[in-house]
Parts: structure tokens; sequence; C-alpha cells
């Protein structure tokens, strides 16, 4: 194990070296536009809530139990799409689930009753489960460890511009064609995407079009790992997994939450429709954005400040899940701009805190095992997910809509968070792969 150690400390330290070319952003920007379209062809569903709800005659519940189906199926894909990626390929693998959630989407604009809508979610969870665990590898792949969070922050970024596309441009083809056509036009983009993607994607040894120069910048530092895969209760010695799998557990859920919930929670407090909902929604994920970015930028400069990694990691996490404990205000918000900036704050908070949970796999398993490690985690928030939703119906149909308890727990999810992994992580020195 000491022989496939990363240099952590070491890295974090150690002055950039020269580099000369920029593909590696162009593969940062495929994974931001998979990312991109994962979230449009998942916003849609909590965007159409109240059209669905009046439409079907759904209840609380019902949406809820539709929620909590694809959180089930998207664990599943999460914990089985890491492992494939570790062993097809990131390359194969990813084109393999963006063309599985492409058509599971397109599905949704034809069914009609709670259980067709439950089968449809639930395998677009299943294949969207593989973007995540393929895109931390991707980047452990193409970048050196002192780019990784903010790559990962940057493609991450396509989560919010997904979740600003979709809030413009959703009224509009719902009014031009019905809300049927606007999940079968999400589902085409993603085979769009899968052209490209072969077209321009390939490991960077095997890469044309990436100069020397680049591919030695990427690679520096790097030891080459070829140890054998490992298994999943193998991986659950290292630190690092568990610290990964509390972080997922105690946040995820929470932004699924926001995605699904958010529109109808401004649609029954503050009478929000469809197309009044683009301004609040498009500010919202214009901060989560903002905080994706803002969020792998701080521990990269900190790293550069000579700081080691995983306390790096750990100061940029603690600054952003600062920016969410105020959401727990947003209940006796007075108008509808302050629970939106308060929303915003949180959102921004989560991405930023997201960019930096992410990047620990990469920092402290090896590098055969980061997709695997990252489908565990997706698979332990998945399974909460899914409770999670199931209760959130039940407690707004319990309670006639009331959110206060639902934004109080969102706000305080993301500090507990951070203690509980630095608690994790705090005998691991060198920052490496230590085990339990």
């Amino acid at each position: 194990m000491a022989a496939t150690t990363h240099a952590n400390a070491s890295l974090s330290a150690a002055p950039p070296a020269r580099t000369s070319g920029r593909y590696r952003w162009t593969v940062c920007a495929l994974l931001f536009a998979s990312t991109t379209i994962c979230y449009i062809d998942r916003q849609i569903f909590g965007l159409l809530k109240p059209t669905l709800d009046a439409e079907l005659g759904w209840s609380q519940t019902d949406y809820g139990d539709v929620v909590a189906t694809f959180s089930m199926l998207y664990a599943l894909g999460y914990l089985f799409g890491g492992r494939l990626m570790d062993a097809i390929g990131v390359r194969r693998g990813l084109s393999l689930a963006v063309v599985g959630w492409s058509i599971s989407a397109a599905l949704h604009g034809v069914v009609a009753s709670v259980i067709g809508f439950k089968l449809a979610r639930g395998a677009l969870g299943l294949a969207e489960g593989g973007n995540f665990p393929a895109s931390i590898k991707a980047v452990r792949e193409w970048f050196p460890q002192r780019e990784r969070a903010l790559a990962t922050g940057l493609f991450n970024a396509g989560s919010n511009i997904g979740a600003i596309v979709t809030p413009v441009a959703l009224p509009f083809v719902v009014a031009a064609a019905g809300w049927r056509a606007a999940f079968l036009i999400a589902g085409a983009l993603g085979i769009v995407w899968v052209f490209f993607w072969l077209r321009f994607y390939e490991r960077p040894e095997r890469q044309r079009r990436l100069s020397e120069a680049e591919l030695a910048y990427i690679q520096d530092g790097r030891t080459v790992d070829k140890s054998p895969p490992q298994s999943w209760l193998s991986l659950l010695r290292h630190r690092g997994t568990w610290a990964y799998v509390v972080g997922m557990l105690m946040t995820s859920p929470v932004w699924w939450f926001y995605l699904n919930w958010v529109p109808g929670f401004l649609s029954e407090r503050f009478g929000v429709n469809m197309m009044s909902a683009i301004g609040p929604l498009v500010v919202i994920y214009l901060f989560a954005d903002v905080g994706g970015i803002l969020g792998g930028w701080i521990s990269s400069r900190l790293m550069r400040a000579g700081m080691a990694t995983l306390s790096a990691r750990l100061a940029a996490m603690a600054c952003m899940a600062a920016c969410t404990v105020p959401v727990m205000l947003v209940s006796g918000a007075s108008g509808l701009w302050p629970a939106v900036l308060l929303i915003a704050m949180a959102a921004a908070g989560h991405q930023g805190l997201s960019a930096n949970l992410y990047t620990i796999v990469s920092d402290t398993v090896p590098g055969p095992a980061v997709s695997s490690v990252i489908g565990i985690g997706g698979f332990a928030a998945g399974v909460c997910g899914m409770f999670v939703a199931m209760a959130v119906g039940r407690i707004l149909d319990a309670t006639g809509g009331n959110y206060m308890v639902l934004f109080i727990g969102a706000g305080a999810a993301y500090p507990l968070a951070v203690a509980a992994m630095a608690l994790i992580l705090r005998r691991t020195s060198p920052p490496s792969m230590e085990l339990l």
C-alpha cells in the first residue's frame, strides 16, 4: 500500500510545474456538459410538480414516493456504476450511463400513472448514478492533485447550469408542445453528447491531441498504481471512505430536497407559477455555481500556500458549510426574495462543500478504487435520500405544507457533516491512504 501512496503533503507545498497546453480543460468541459444534461433530466420533474399534481391528481405522498424510487435506484446506480467505471474505464462506462439515462428521461413523456413514473424515474436514477463516479475518476486521471478540487467544482457547476437552463426553457417548451415533449427533448440531448464524448475523450497517455508537456504536468508527482481492484469490504478499511460516506449521507439528501421541493415551496408559500419561478430559480442556481467554483478555489489556494491537502479540504468545507446555516430561517421569511436569497446561500454552500468532498476520495484511496468508493458513498446517500423523500412527503401532508422543520434540518446538516469528517480524518497523517 505504501508504494501507491500519494505524496500529498509535498504536492500541496511544491510549486506548480510548468504546463503547455490546456486539453485537460476540454475534458472538464465534457464532464460539465454531461452533468448539465443529467440535471436537466432530473430538474424537469421537480419543476413540473404543480402541473403533475393538478393534472394527475397526486398527493404530496405520491410525489414523495416517486422521488424516493429515484433515490433508491440512484443509490444502486452509484454503487454499481462506480464499480463499472473501475472495471471498463470512463470512456465506455460514462457512454453507457448517458445513453441509459437519456432513454429513461424520454420514457417520462409516455407514462401517465404513479407506477409508470416510478418505473421511469427509477430507471433514470439507476443510469444517472454512473455520472459522478465516472467524472471523479476522469478528474483524477486528467488533473494533478492541486487542480482536482477546482476541476471538480467546475464540472459540478453543470448541475447548477442544468438547474438554471431548465426553468428558463421549460415554460416555453410546455406552452408550445406540452410537458411530455419536454422529457423527450431532454432525452435527445444526452444522445448528442455521447457523440462528442466518444470523439474527444481518451485516457491522457492515449490521447493524441495532448502535448507531451501537458501530459508531464498532469502526471507531475504521481505514482503509477498498478494494484488490482479491491473488494468493497476492503475499501471500508480506509478512513477516506468513511469520511466520504458520512459527508454524502448528511448532505446529498438535503440537496435533493432543494431540487425536488423548492419549486413546490415557492409555489405554495408565495404563489410562484412556472413562469414567475424563472427569476428565483436562476438566482438560486447561479449562487450555487459560484459556490461550487469558490469552494474548489479555496482549497486549491490553501494548498498552494503550503497547507496540507486534507487540512485545506476541511477548511474550505467549513467555510462553505457556514453559508448553509441561515437557511433555517426560510420558513419565517417575510417575502419571496429574502427566502430565495437564503436558499441561494445554502445552495452555494452545498456545491462548494461538494467540490471538496468528492475530491477527498481521490486524495485518500488508491487510484483503481476511486470510482468504487464514490459508488459506496453515493449508494449510502441514495438509500438515506429515499427515506428522507418519503418522510418529507408525509411530513408535508401531515402538517398542511409546513416546511419549517425541513429547513431547520437542512441548515444543521452541513456543519455537523464537516465536524464528523474532521473527526474521522483527524489521525490521517500524512493525508494518504491510512487504514482504520
